[in-house]
C-alpha cells in the first residue's frame, strides 16, 4: 500500500508541479500585461503643441496657439485589467492684436476607464469610455442682439461622453533596423444627455464619429538610445445629429479632419517637429464653433512618447 502511495505521488507530482508552473506563467502574464498597457494608454494620448502663428487660414490671425494635455493615471495596478486615468486639457489662441488678448481660453477636463481585451502588448486592443467637461471660462450672453454668436466672451459649455475601441501593433524591424506601429482609434461622442449652452442647438456636433490612425517608427533599438522618431497621424470626425440648414452629406459643416507629421531629431527626447494641416466645419476651439476653414499648423509637439537607453 505504501509503495503504491509513493508511486501515485511520484506520478501527480509532475503535473501538479507543471500546471502550478502554467497558472503562475500565466498569472505573471496577466500582469505584466497589466502593468504595460497602462505606458500605452499614455502613448496613445492627444499631442500637446505650441505653434508660432497657430491656425494659418483661420479668420482670426493669432500670434501663437497652444495645446496642453496630459494623463494621471491614478489606476494602474497589477492585478487589474482595468485603469482610470484624469484628463486635464488647456487650449488657448492668443490673438495679433494690440492687447494680444486669449479673450476665450479652452479647458477641458474629463476622466477615462481603460479596459483591456489583449494580454499580447504587440498587438493590443482595448476599449476606453470617457467623460469630459468643456468650457471657456466666459459668462457673457452666448448670443448678441443681432442673433450673431458672440466671440468675445459668450458663454460656451458642453459636457459629453466617449466611447473608443484601440488596438495596434508594432511589426519587426524595417530597413536600417527601425521597428513601426501602427495604431487605430474608432470612437463615438455625444452630449446631449447633459447640460450644454442652448446657443449651440441646431449648430453644433452633440453626435460624432471618429476615426483616428497614427504611424510611428521607432529608432534602432541596438543604437544607444531607443526613442520615437516619425509620428504621423490622421484623424476623421463626422457629425451625424441634425443641424438647422445642413443635411446629412454637408460636409463643409459636419466634416473635421487633419493630418499631422512629428519628426524627433538625434537630440531631442519626447519633443517632435510639426507639421499639421486640417479642415474645420466646426472649429473646436469653444465658442467660434460655426468657423469653418482650411489651416496649416507648424510648431513643436509632444506626448508621452517611448525613450530608454540601450541597456548595456
Amino acid at each position: 500500500m505504501n509503495k503504491l502511495i509513493l508511486i501515485v505521488f511520484f506520478a501527480v507530482k509532475p503535473i501538479l508541479s507543471f500546471a502550478q508552473k502554467n497558472i503562475d506563467s500565466l498569472k505573471q502574464l496577466k500582469q505584466n500585461a497589466n502593468l504595460a498597457y497602462p505606458q500605452l494608454y499614455k502613448e496613445n494620448s492627444e499631442l500637446s503643441y505650441t505653434s508660432p502663428f497657430g491656425e494659418i487660414g483661420a479668420p482670426t490671425k493669432y500670434v501663437v496657439n497652444g495645446k496642453l494635455t496630459t494623463s494621471y493615471m491614478v489606476l494602474a495596478s497589477k492585478a487589474l485589467p482595468i485603469a482610470f486615468s484624469v484628463n486635464p486639457e488647456f487650449t488657448v489662441r492668443v490673438r495679433n492684436e494690440k492687447s494680444a488678448g486669449v479673450r476665450t481660453p479652452s479647458f477641458k477636463l474629463g476622466g477615462t476607464l481603460y479596459f483591456r481585451f489583449s494580454k499580447n502588448i504587440e498587438h493590443y486592443s482595448y476599449a476606453e469610455l470617457s467623460f469630459t467637461h468643456h468650457s471657456n471660462g466666459q459668462d457673457g450672453s452666448a448670443i448678441l442682439a443681432d442673433g450673431a454668436i458672440n466671440t468675445l466672451n459668450g458663454n460656451f459649455s458642453t459636457n459629453y461622453l466617449t466611447t473608443n475601441y484601440r488596438f495596434g501593433h508594432y511589426t519587426d524591424k524595417l530597413l536600417n533596423g527601425d521597428y513601426y506601429g501602427l495604431h487605430h482609434k474608432i470612437g463615438l461622442q455625444w452630449h446631449k444627455w447633459f447640460a450644454y449652452e442652448p446657443a449651440l442647438a441646431g449648430d453644433f456636433g452633440f453626435t460624432r464619429i471618429n476615426y483616428d490612425i497614427s504611424f510611428r517608427v521607432y529608432q534602432n533599438p541596438e543604437n544607444d538610445i531607443e526613442k520615437e522618431k516619425w509620428r504621423i497621424n490622421g484623424s476623421i470626425s463626422y457629425a451625424i445629429n441634425s443641424l438647422t440648414n445642413y443635411q446629412f452629406f454637408a460636409s463643409e459643416k459636419r466634416l473635421n479632419a487633419e493630418l499631422s507629421v512629428n519628426y524627433s531629431f538625434p537630440f531631442m527626447q519626447n519633443v517632435f517637429l510639426m507639421a499639421t494641416f486640417g479642415y474645420y466645419g466646426e472649429d473646436p476651439y469653444n465658442i467660434y464653433f460655426n468657423d469653418k476653414y482650411a489651416y496649416a499648423r507648424f510648431g513643436i509637439s509632444s506626448t508621452f512618447s517611448r525613450w530608454k537607453l540601450k541597456k548595456t
